[in-house]
């Protein structure tokens, strides 16, 4: 990484050169447009289609959406997704963690377990604990620094590599916007439970430089008993632009979190106090570091170039009681003292680097454009598991004797892709596609104690090379309506845990393989007018090649091997209509009506293996959400109600309803939930926000856990508020 960065520095003299002489065109024939700041500025929507084209990223054919987090009227404080992404239809969300520090997403029947069916980005890089073994995303950013969220849906494999649920990419405010020396901006919450959040930021521009810094801290009680939390975050970011046309970001994020894991429930515990704990010397301590310097290039009307280099350095640590909840977490009259905790860490270190190239080019009467580009990445996991932890209630790491369980996991990749739009007409568009991957995996180091003699893990290493296809495509009825298709291979990679197998009981299958299937979307989208928006489509996912355990006949083993494959159909359509632009020319009313929803039909194929799971639903996979709302403005004052409705969905493959004794397996029942929002600028310089959240007080859940945070069912927050108070000068 150090050679390929000193690379990168000397080959900027000779950029700088090229630079100047393209610094007086205009580079918007190519519809390239800056990754930051112009996408989705200066409109009051929240919700939109991303461009065909962004920075060096196509997006033509494909489902997606653009979130501006400036204009959500919701709870973005306390990161309340089901608020944020309220109009990307299908989004299943897990609401299990105090003030939301950790976002768990899905869509298409895939698992919300800390977004890792999502290819997770900031700023177009890595964010997750590794993309390939481990993709599980601990670290988010706070979304008061959030200038957008870019989603993209089924052919974003091609772009990024290993996902079945698509990019979910969290693009940092960078000050670019900011025209004088320094402005400062300031966001100050207080809410129930103890919420307490402040968001301080400064920027500006002076010369060729131009900077952005923020520095956020969160901290409160938690709804629950023993949901103490904290979070900390800051970030800077400074752009020198050696020519119109070239520029060099350097940009750090730092994040620190840590929260009181209250634990989970039995049913009857929820019905009886949802908000009891019956866990109180649970918890867990993250710490993430994000560096990265961003290189951008206009080499000319035509053609634009991009390379990032990136790092995740980050840190996970947990310490708690985590036997089934029929086994009381108390003192022991005999000791005086409360058992011992296990104790288990974490370190991440990976760095990557992405370099691409888009340009335009003439192909008969049209003007076609083709992207391409490379990808190095390596990933290190250091695992100590299993450590006997103190007897004490804190948070506290300290073991006693050495860990059981000290594990190393490698990853290594080398990918490249290109795609191209082919502007057959005016009308349309062809845009194929192809990904090369060379993925490598490995795994070793010391698999338990068992009297003083260290068990080696089964060493295994993984390295494969293959090719991933796809094609999509445009045709546009008109300046304002299209209709969209595509079809696209994805995988996911063998994971970490899949390679972590016990040699007295498990074995690893020689011929596992990567998870692989395709993605099929067919939709129409458009808008009509300034006062109707809509996308509805229809999906086809197939997941092939599931990983999960067997017992052979006749084995005294089980084997970690390929089980079969699940496969999701469904509707998904998202509509927006402001009867008062469609029916008067008030200027100082709004109303805003919006519904989105999915149909999902997940269920494990007629071939799979595990004879007990074949036909029946995939787990965590609800067949209806629909989320809808109304906005109303008075001139400078907004309201928002929504309206959030989730059916039932099983919590395991064997689709068991009725509830385990522990709490861990059974039925999650359906839940409605309604959110207040309100927003008002007393000047271009001063705003308030309030709102809130779950207002009828419902009592639900969204997910049950076998081990860490639960174990057993997670009761989601009852009725809370909060009010922030913000300024720029």
């Amino acid at each position: 990484m150090q050679k390929i960065a000193a690379f990168i520095l000397v080959f900027l003299l000779f950029l700088e050169q090229n630079a100047a002489q393209n610094s007086t065109k205009d580079s918007s024939q190519g519809k390239n447009l800056p990754d930051v700041t112009v996408v989705g500025r200066n409109s009051k929507s929240d919700y939109q289609q991303m461009p065909e084209i962004v920075g060096t990223n196509i997006y033509a054919g494909k489902k997606n959406a653009l979130i501006v987090l400036e204009n959500v009227q919701g709870n973005i404080v306390n990161n309340t997704m089901r608020q944020v992404l309220a109009k990307v239809p299908g989004i299943h969300i897990w609401e299990s963690d105090p003030s939301g520090i950790q976002i768990g997403i899905a869509a298409r029947g895939l698992s919300p377990n800390r977004s890792w069916e999502f290819n997770i980005r900031q700023n177009g890089y890595d964010i997750a604990a590794d993309p390939f073994g481990y993709p599980e995303a601990y670290y988010n950013p706070p979304l008061q620094s959030v200038q957008r969220i870019e989603i993209v849906r089924g052919q974003g494999a091609l772009q990024y590599g290993p996902q079945f649920g698509g990019l979910i990419n969290y693009i940092i405010k960078n000050g670019a916007e900011i025209k004088k020396s320094f402005e400062f901006e300031s966001q100050q919450t207080n809410g129930s439970f103890g919420l307490s959040n402040s968001f301080n930021a400064i920027g500006g521009k002076k010369g060729k430089i131009n900077y952005y810094a923020f520095y956020d801290h969160r901290s409160g009680e938690g709804w629950r008993l023993n949901s103490n939390y904290y979070s900390k975050a800051a970030f800077g970011t400074i752009t020198y632009h050696f020519s119109p046309a070239l520029s060099l970001s350097v940009e750090v994020m730092q994040s620190n979190i840590r929260s009181q894991q209250p634990g989970g429930l039995t049913d009857q515990q929820i019905v009886n106090d949802a908000r009891q704990s019956v866990r109180a010397r649970n918890w867990m301590d993250i710490t993430w570091t994000t560096p990265a310097a961003i290189l951008n290039y206009q080499i000319n009307d035509q053609t634009r170039w991009t390379t990032k280099l990136f790092g995740t350095i980050g840190d996970r640590n947990s310490v708690g009681f985590l036997q089934p909840l029929n086994i009381k977490d108390s003192i022991n009259p005999t000791t005086q003292n409360y058992s011992n905790r296990l104790v288990n860490m974490d370190k991440y270190r990976n760095y990557g680097l992405e370099s691409r190239l888009i340009t335009n080019y003439q192909l008969g009467k049209f003007n076609n454009t083709i992207s391409t580009g490379i990808r190095l990445y390596t990933g290190n996991t250091y695992r100590l598991t299993e450590g006997k932890g103190s007897t004490n209630s804190n948070y506290d790491m300290s073991i006693e004797g050495e860990f059981p369980k000290d594990i190393q996991f490698t990853s290594n990749n080398i990918a490249g892709f290109v795609e191209n739009i082919f502007r057959i007409n005016k009308q349309l568009y062809i845009i194929p596609g192809m990904r090369f991957e060379w993925l490598e995996g490995a795994a070793s180091g010391r698999n338990g104690i068992n009297n003083g003699i260290a068990i080696p893990l089964q060493n295994i290493t993984r390295s494969r090379t293959f090719i991933l296809g796809g094609i999509g495509s445009e045709f546009h009825l008109n300046e304002h309506a299209e209709l969209y298709a595509n079809i696209s291979q994805a995988y996911r990679p063998i994971q970490f845990a899949n390679l972590q197998a016990p040699p007295s009981t498990d074995l690893v299958d020689p011929n596992l393989k990567d998870a692989k299937g395709y993605n099929f979307d067919f939709g129409y989208r458009g808008k009509h007018q300034n006062y109707l928006q809509y996308d509805v489509s229809i999906f086809y996912l197939q997941y092939n090649n599931r990983i999960g355990t067997i017992t052979p006949t006749g084995a005294t083993y089980r084997l970690i091997t390929n089980v079969g494959a699940s496969i999701s159909k469904g509707f998904e359509g998202y509509i927006e209509f402001n009867p008062i632009r469609a029916f008067t020319k008030s200027e100082t009313l709004d109303c805003i009506l919006f519904a989105s929803y999915a149909y999902t039909n997940a269920k494990y194929s007629s071939n799979h293996v595990d004879a007990n799971t074949k036909g029946k639903n995939v787990e965590n996979a609800p067949t209806d959400i629909f989320r809808g709302g109304l906005s109303v403005g008075i001139k400078q004052l907004l309201l928002t109600m929504q309206i959030s409705k989730v059916s039932a969905s099983f919590s395991d493959a064997n689709n068991t309803i009725t509830p385990s004794a522990n709490g861990n397996t059974g039925l999650i029942p359906a839940y409605t939930i309604s959110d207040l929002a309100g927003s008002y600028k007393f000047s271009k310089f001063i705003h308030a926000k309030a709102g809130m959240n779950n207002v009828f007080d419902v009592r639900y859940f969204t997910r049950r856990a076998g081990g860490y945070p639960g174990p057993g069912a997670l009761p989601g927050d009852g009725k809370n508020y909060f009010v922030t108070v913000g300024i720029k000068l």
